[in-house]
């Protein structure tokens, strides 16, 4: 099959060198990939366009493809490419507004029964400044549209819950914003595949968001991942049954036939799970860690999920555990360096892979060129060893001045 992976970051090229294993394989194409995955496949120039991209791909005869960003899905790349009877395995965008718009998600868990945090949604700034007087703090505040993984203030305060939400509302384009209740426990995600009736959940993991150790500094798109995370007996079935299940039957029953992964950002809390966010597509670094676990054939499971057969296929999983570290440029996230220089070992550590993000060829050799630039995952019989191999992974890596976090994994092997 000549198979398509759209998307330029870790995440996506995880997902070509788990598509490059398939024996369906015959061409792999990357929109507009990177220096890591140009080892895979060939790249093509784009510019974001998903219709332009939904026409060559027709004209290439790509049979299938699979988007790792939520900005393509939430633009229609799916309806585009479905409207030449392409397969693309993302949800429609519709769909995909379950992260598109927070304050939508919102109102779907409200609609469905789905557990969330209190909450109430504003457009205007001082209406919301006085709630935040009427709820006080710790208060969470939430950008409402895609603000990739960093529209989040989990704020101790009222100043900082009132700066944040003067942030969102004044901008020139008319703002959205959540206000929630502050959730304690656990963080845990949860990724299932769905082609809109079946769900089949993927191995849990846990994400970690700041961008320092013992979990401080700001909010970033992710700074290292762990799987499989150990949840309880029975808690899976009931994140399964109480979050996803209804979700999709949900939006099944309103004419949304969710086709892709769905995302489940979830708070373990004392009365049980709750949602903090649905995200469209793979998590990112979740991916990275959950991916080279997983022993199905990712384009078969693709298929499975475009055709509708998703019941057909149980899902396979390595006996090991995962861990991934990110390793990002100085200066992230709020004005990262590019151009420093990257070296990765010539041959990896065992048990050691690097799938690049933030990265680019210059006549040297790489360079960085955005803010998370490289994610070192290592592989062992548990996360203990993995977890070893992954910053064993890190030490081989020149990356001058480079940040990363040196606690990946910690609150769990030290249990």
């Amino acid at each position: 099959m000549k198979v398509l992976v759209v998307g330029s970051g870790g995440r996506e090229h995880a997902i070509c060198w788990k598509v490059a294993q398939s024996p369906l394989l015959t061409e792999l194409y990357a929109a507009p990939g990177n220096p890591g995955m140009a080892e895979l496949a060939e790249c093509i120039p784009w510019d974001g366009d998903v219709r332009r991209l939904a026409e060559w791909a027709d004209q290439e005869g790509i049979e299938l493809t699979l988007v790792g960003p939520e900005a393509p899905l939430v633009e229609g790349i799916a309806d585009a490419f479905l409207a030449r009877g392409l397969k693309i395995f993302g949800p429609v965008q519709k769909a995909a507004m379950i992260e598109g718009s927070k304050a939508f998600a919102k109102n779907l868990m409200e609609r469905f029964g789905i557990p969330t945090a209190k909450h109430k949604t504003f457009h205007d700034v001082l209406e919301a400044l006085a709630y935040l007087e009427t709820v006080g703090a710790p208060i969470v505040v939430k950008d409402s549209g895609l603000a990739a993984g960093k529209g989040v203030t989990v704020a101790t305060n009222l100043q900082q819950a009132k700066q944040a939400v003067i942030n969102i509302l004044s901008g020139v384009e008319r703002g959205e914003v959540v206000i929630e209740e502050c959730l304690s426990g656990p963080e845990v995600t949860v990724l299932a595949v769905t082609d809109g009736v079946t769900v089949r959940p993927l191995l849990p993991s846990q994400d970690h968001k700041r961008l320092l150790d013992g979990d401080a500094g700001p909010m970033t798109g992710g700074m290292g991942a762990i799987c499989p995370y150990p949840l309880a007996p029975g808690v899976l079935t009931e994140i399964v049954e109480r979050v996803l299940k209804p979700l999709v039957e949900g939006l099944r029953a309103e004419g949304i036939v969710y086709k892709g992964v769905i995302y489940a950002g979830l708070m373990l809390t004392d009365d049980g799970p709750k949602v903090l966010e649905f995200n469209a597509r793979f998590g990112d670094p979740e991916a990275q860690a959950i991916l080279p676990l997983l022993k199905t054939d990712l384009v078969e499971l693709a298929l499975a999920v475009v055709e509708g057969r998703l019941h057909e296929l149980e899902l396979a999983w390595q006996p090991l555990a995962s861990a991934c570290v990110v390793m990002a440029a100085p200066g992230y996230p709020d004005d990262p360096h590019k151009g420093l220089p990257l070296f990765l070992p010539p041959e990896p550590p065992e048990q050691v892979l690097y799938f690049q993000a933030g990265t680019r060829r210059g006549p040297g050799g790489l360079l960085t060129n955005g803010g998370r630039v490289l994610n070192v995952v290592g592989l062992g019989q548990d996360l203990k060893k993995a977890l070893e191999r992954a910053y064993a992974g890190v030490a081989a890596v020149k990356f001058e001045h480079a940040v990363y976090r040196r606690d990946i994994g910690r609150k769990v092997v030290t249990k």
